[in-house]
């Protein structure tokens, strides 16, 4: 469900790698293991600035960086899929009911939020009704049985989501998150 992961985890590879010969190149030419420079050399030639086209072209290199770094941080917000109207009509002469995905997993939403040791609850329908699926993300508590959630969503919450929307199958992925919350105590 985390769409930006395989994403961040190349670009942070390759920041990492990048990052590491930076780090290596100056020991390596201390040490000499890079022959082309010697250690008591200077890196550029001179004391005089360059011209004037190398600043604006590291000007704009650095406009590209922080726009690529923007647009990276845009792609960690989370994003859900846009809701989709579902239509249930099986004669068009008699009329057609138009359904919300997100009108329809509302009340999904309401009865897994209910259940013991869950702190939060969201549910995405995704699809149409030739191929529907449902993405379901819980926080569970800390003292929240994950198991107990997870049987009670596949065998109370699923089915009855399924059968209000008269659907023969309806694969649902449960992603669980973790809280430090707690849940009420009774005493």
């Amino acid at each position: 469900m985390n769409r930006p992961a395989r994403l961040n985890r190349v670009l942070l590879a390759i920041l990492g790698l990048l990052l590491l010969a930076a780090g290596l190149l100056p020991i390596a030419i201390r040490s000499g293991w890079l022959p082309v420079l010697g250690p008591d050399r200077p890196l550029v030639p001179g004391t005089a600035l360059p011209p004037t086209w190398v600043l604006y072209a590291a000007a704009v290199a650095g406009l590209v960086v922080a726009l690529a770094g923007l647009r990276w941080l845009a792609a960690q917000l989370t994003r859900r899929p846009r809701a989709r109207i579902w239509r249930f009509d099986t004669d068009p002469a008699t009329g057609s009911t138009e359904l919300s995905s997100s009108a329809a997993a509302k009340p999904f939403v309401e009865e897994v939020r209910s259940y013991q040791g869950v702190h939060d609850a969201t549910a995405v329908l995704l699809g149409n009704r030739a191929g529907p699926a449902l993405e379901i993300v819980v926080s569970v508590e800390h003292d929240g049985d994950p198991a107990d959630i997870r049987t009670r969503i596949r065998t109370e919450g699923v089915p009855r989501l399924r059968q209000a929307l008269d659907l023969d199958s309806l694969p649902a992925r449960v992603e669980l998150r973790f809280t430090a919350a707690t849940g009420a105590r009774v005493s």
